[in-house]
């Protein structure tokens, strides 16, 4: 096989990825990524309603948002009037072909691992359908802007060749949710981390902060100031940051830090909203949200 050159190219928001190559080349794969890092996701989409798709997003997203499409040969005959679509261009979008494909023998053991027959099989054998699948491909494989070969590439690795070759500074970031919640309501089931709260006095047995929420000044002073509260900021942020850079290194750009006390008003919503500011400091897109605020 004839080595595969791979050439990375800058996007731009609003621009169009399709997504083609070879079955069990990594499509799916590809697909999840760009979606993860903002686009607009439509699989198994016939060349002919490109433009409709792009109509569509326009119009209730924006022209700035990106999208990409998968195209393969589920799709049938669909080549000619694929090329026909990337000649002519779509609208006011950048168009950007991108290839997977594999070695022969690695395909064949995705295949087999899948227990899916390949889609140009027939009745034959699988390597029929990979032989008929790559006749076809190979006008459209040469005129694509960035080929990529899947033989020796892991999960995370095709992930993070996808995330540098149209993902943004902004895109590629890790984005923190910091939820603050109430114990009494129940564990939030999407937090990867839990923080319990319960360990410091409780705003609540203090007359004048009963009423107020733990976003207002005089209750998150009162909360700061516990003996406890400095130290567990000053461990718990710094793991938060080393943990997050782990999520980048294997491709998981979002986290939930969930942090509770009894009624998620007063201590779990001052803390949320400082660990959120830290980890801003950081350098990490953190945003605070309080789940329970205003249930009692």
């Amino acid at each position: 096989m004839a080595q595969v050159v791979e050439e990375e190219r800058e996007l731009e928001h609003g621009d169009l990825v399709v997504v083609t190559g070879m079955t069990g080349a990594g499509r799916s794969t590809a697909a999840k990524e760009l979606e993860d890092l903002g686009y607009f996701v439509v699989d198994n989409l016939p060349p002919a309603l490109v433009r409709d798709v792009v109509r569509m997003v326009d119009e209730s997203h924006g022209p700035d948002q990106s999208i990409a499409v998968v195209v393969d040969v589920r799709s049938g005959s669909f080549f000619e009037s694929l090329r026909e679509v990337l000649a002519e261009g779509v609208t006011h979008r950048r168009t950007t072909l991108l290839f997977l494909e594999a070695d022969d023998d690695v395909l064949v053991r995705r295949q087999e691992a899948a227990r899916r027959p390949h889609p140009l099989q027939a009745g034959g054998r699988l390597l029929d359908g990979l032989a008929q699948e790559r006749k076809v491909m190979s006008d459209l494989r040469g005129h694509a802007d960035l080929v990529i070969d899947t033989s020796d590439l892991n999960v995370h690795q095709l992930t993070a060749r996808i995330a540098r070759a149209f993902g943004t500074e902004e895109r590629l970031a890790l984005k923190v949710t910091v939820v603050s919640f109430g114990f009494k309501y129940g564990i939030p089931v999407d937090a990867d981390y839990v923080a319990d709260m319960r360990f410091l006095p409780n705003p609540h047995w203090v007359p004048e902060l009963r009423p107020r929420t733990g976003r207002e000044r005089d209750v998150s002073d009162y909360v700061m100031s516990q003996a406890g509260a400095a130290e567990f900021l000053e461990r718990f942020v710094p793991l938060v940051v080393d943990v997050g850079r782990g999520y980048l290194r294997e491709g998981k750009r979002f986290m939930t830090v969930a942090v509770g006390c009894t009624g998620g008003k007063h201590r779990s919503v001052a803390m949320a909203e400082e660990i959120c500011l830290r980890l801003s400091d950081h350098g990490l897109d953190a945003k605070a949200t309080h789940r329970d605020l205003g249930r009692e």
